[in-house]
């Protein structure tokens, strides 16, 4: 598929999402948790929500693969597991799974949905 009908087959996406994205730059970095020893893979995060990120990566992942997701907000990191959703040359996009409460809270000050 072209880059360009990719980004717009994933906009599409991002409009019928539980939690709405907001815009958010960050490096940070991930781990695949398959495998004999997870190890980094670097990225820079697109956009943000409650329910998960989009984000560049450098680095081969596939959908339906858990990775371990090292995020740093304000003054803490934030560990979280998530699953690759979809992965492109474009971006890659992760929901999150078993965040807790004060992690949701603080990724939803961060966003502005508080």
């Amino acid at each position: 598929m072209h880059a360009a009908a990719e980004y717009m087959a994933e906009s599409t996406a991002i409009s019928t999402r539980k939690h709405p994205r907001s815009l958010f730059s960050i490096p940070f970095e991930l781990r695949q948790l398959a495998g004999p020893a997870p190890y980094p893979l670097h990225a820079i995060s697109l956009d943000l929500s409650e329910g998960g990120l989009g984000a560049l990566v450098q680095g081969n992942l596939k959908v339906g693969e858990a990775v371990q997701v090292d995020l740093p907000l304000a003054n803490r990191t934030i560990r979280i597991v998530a699953v690759v959703r979809y992965t492109s040359a474009l971006r890659s996009g992760f929901e999150f799974l078993r965040l807790s409460d004060g992690d949701r809270k603080q990724i939803s000050r961060v966003v502005g949905t508080a």
